[in-house]
């Protein structure tokens, strides 16, 4: 009997450890590839299964996955290669608008890449995503929220639910400004 109350207790423990955080109250600032709230207060959180269907519905899709910059500190002459990234087919790539605090030229970025992506209709449904476990995803679907766009989905499990599904992946660029 103990052993069964010792084993329950450690699964129970176990879950608690695993459990999803709260949602803040404004965009995560910083630690942005830690566990994700389970909801969006105002979007509906999609798993891959819903976002498989939402995509072969055409709805838009936004991925939000930050591309580094060249380094300043790199010598001139030195070729700089930016690594590839495989996104969902016909999915929008703006990359660094998931960051808590976005400079003004980034903003607008995001603004009018959510236009594009929805034919600047705010009432048509987005998916945004990055991977798993990035908050970079949270922060831009809660910011399409304050941008006005009525049918915004989170999909938390991103790129790597995507293809750990065997559903296809495309190499991408980053949207145009």
């Amino acid at each position: 009997m103990r052993r069964s109350a010792a084993a329950l207790l450690l699964v129970v423990a176990s879950c608690a450890a695993q459990a999803a955080p709260p949602e803040p109250d404004g965009y995560r600032q910083e630690d942005f590839r830690s566990p994700t709230p389970a909801a969006l207060h105002g979007a509906e959180t999609v798993s891959t299964g819903e976002a498989e269907r939402l995509w072969r519905a055409g709805v838009a899709f936004v991925d939000v996955l930050p591309r580094p910059p060249r380094p300043a500190t790199l010598p001139p002459g030195t070729i700089w290669r930016d690594a590839p990234h495989d996104s969902i087919p016909r999915a929008h790539w703006l990359p660094n608008t998931g960051f808590g605090a976005l400079a003004p030229q980034t903003e607008a970025y995001f603004r009018s890449g959510l236009a594009a992506a929805t034919g600047g209709d705010r009432d048509r449904p987005v998916v945004l995503f990055c991977q798993r476990h990035c908050w970079m995803s949270w922060n831009a679907a809660k910011r399409a929220l304050a941008l006005g766009y009525r049918r915004v989905r989170w999909y938390p499990d991103g790129t790597d639910g995507w293809a750990e599904a065997g559903l296809p992946l495309e190499r991408a660029s980053p949207a145009a400004p």
